[in-house]
C-alpha cells in the first residue's frame, strides 16, 4: 500500500475576518474532496494575528506510487487554479508501507 500526502500553504490577501477566511478554506477543501475523492483537512491555521495564511493537508492511498504522485500533482494544479488564495508553499510525498503482508486476522 502506498499513501500519498500533499501539504499546501495558502496566503489569502485582503481577508479581514475569520469568517471570510473560513469560507475560502472550506470551499476549497470541499471542491478538492469532491473532485479527487481525497481526505482533506486544515492542518495548520492562523497563529496570533496571521489570519491570512492556512495550511491544508490532503491524502490519497493506492497501490502505485507513480499514479498517486500524478494524482497529487493534478490536485496541486487544481488548487492553484481554483483557490481564492495564492499557493505560497507545497510539499508532496508518497510513503510505501510495504507489501501488504499484515498477517492473519
Amino acid at each position: 500500500m502506498v499513501v500519498g500526502v500533499l501539504e499546501v500553504t495558502l496566503f489569502m490577501e485582503g481577508l479581514d475576518s475569520l469568517k471570510g477566511r473560513r469560507k475560502v478554506v472550506k470551499s476549497l477543501l470541499g471542491r478538492v474532496k469532491a473532485r479527487f475523492n481525497a481526505a482533506c483537512s486544515e492542518v495548520g491555521g492562523p497563529g496570533g494575528e496571521a489570519r491570512d495564511h492556512a495550511v491544508l493537508g490532503f491524502a490519497v492511498c493506492g497501490g502505485d506510487a507513480k499514479i498517486l504522485n500524478a494524482v497529487l500533482d493534478r490536485m496541486l494544479d487544481f488548487i492553484e487554479a481554483n483557490a481564492d488564495a495564492e499557493v505560497v508553499d507545497s510539499r508532496l510525498e508518497c510513503l510505501n508501507l510495504g507489501g501488504g503482508d499484515w498477517g492473519e486476522a
